[in-house]
């Protein structure tokens, strides 16, 4: 129990105000996850009109203007980045904010939002294992079984329930771009976690993500050259939102979620991911869930909710 629904637990504290309180501290994690979940059905609806490269680069742009108006507020520059830190900062710009967006934009082409937003929830259980390989922390039996279920759902929704498919390996292009965009947002976690022992979430996303806005800088404006946006204005508030929501306003909600309910609390709503997912491209896109995302849906979010039930299983910064 957080220190806030302690002091509001008093004999001093009115029930309605503990109630208000209790309800506000889950509103925070849902909110980052509805706003991921937009991310993904506006990459979907964006395909056509804007390249994934220009999406990127446009999103990782107002994002750091943001990002950097917060610093420049909060005044102060930290304690200095050590040689090796600096290494984790341009593996973080590389794989979540340049190479994680990329390939989910351009998965977005050829898979659904649905299929999408499935496939995004197995990121924290891959994370899990390649942080096993990578950093050598210890896997319980529990989380084993989580990882093992929620992979087959990935194997599922990936294959559209097709054993045939799933044997010949033939899948959709875009799934498999999807699947390998959360491989490098593990990645982008297992590197934000080792900066996060000295450094504020803050920062290492702000620096993170300035420096990725830099590097997709020259692919974009060379895709803006050879296919430039064709400009409405549902594609300038697209933009806007894909810049200031996924990118900042949900990292903020997310991190404040994580304060109030602890990682593992936090964590079980991730998988609430998909579920928004498929809720908002039902209306925008008029995506209907079938039986083999349903089934998949429930062994992605199943194996999840097994594994975040193991006690010590951090949850990470998202800027999805």
């Amino acid at each position: 129990m957080c220190y806030q629904e302690k002091k509001l637990r008093g004999p001093q504290a009115p029930a309605w105000r503990y109630s208000l309180h209790y309800w506000t501290d889950y509103l925070f994690v849902n909110a980052a996850t509805l706003l991921w979940a937009g991310n993904i059905v506006l990459g979907r609806a964006l395909r056509e009109a804007v390249g994934p490269l220009t999406l990127a680069g446009v999103r990782a742009a107002i994002a750091s203007l943001l990002f950097a108006a917060l610093l420049a507020r909060r005044g102060g520059r930290g304690s200095e980045l050590r040689p090796r830190e600096k290494a984790h900062v341009v593996v973080m710009a590389l794989t979540g904010v340049a190479g994680f967006q990329v390939l989910q934009y351009a998965g977005l082409r050829y898979t659904t939002a649905v299929n999408a937003g499935l496939v995004n929830a197995a990121g924290p259980l891959i994370t899990m294992i390649l942080a096993r390989w990578m950093l050598g922390q210890s896997l319980r039996r529990q989380q084993v079984v989580g990882a093992v279920l929620s992979l087959a759902g990935v194997g599922v929704i990936i294959s559209g329930g097709s054993w045939a498919m799933l044997a010949a390996l033939r899948f959709n292009p875009g799934d498999l771009l999807i699947l390998a965009a959360v491989v490098l947002w593990a990645l982008y976690s297992i590197s934000g976690r080792v900066l996060l022992t000295r450094h504020s979430t803050v920062r290492v996303t702000a620096v993170s993500t300035i420096l990725g806005a830099a590097i997709l800088a020259v692919p974009a404006a060379w895709e803006w050259s050879l296919a430039p946006p064709q400009w409405s204005l549902s594609v300038v508030a697209g933009l806007l939102y894909i810049g200031a929501g996924p990118s900042f306003l949900a990292f903020m909600a997310w991190n404040e979620g994580v304060k109030r309910l602890g990682p593992n609390g936090a964590m079980a709503f991730y998988n609430t991911l998909p579920l928004y997912a498929a809720v908002v491209a039902l209306p925008a896109l008029g995506e209907i869930p079938r039986m083999s995302q349903c089934v998949g849906g429930v062994l992605v979010v199943g194996g999840c909710l097994l594994a975040a039930r193991v006690p010590g299983l951090a949850a990470t910064a998202h800027s999805k």
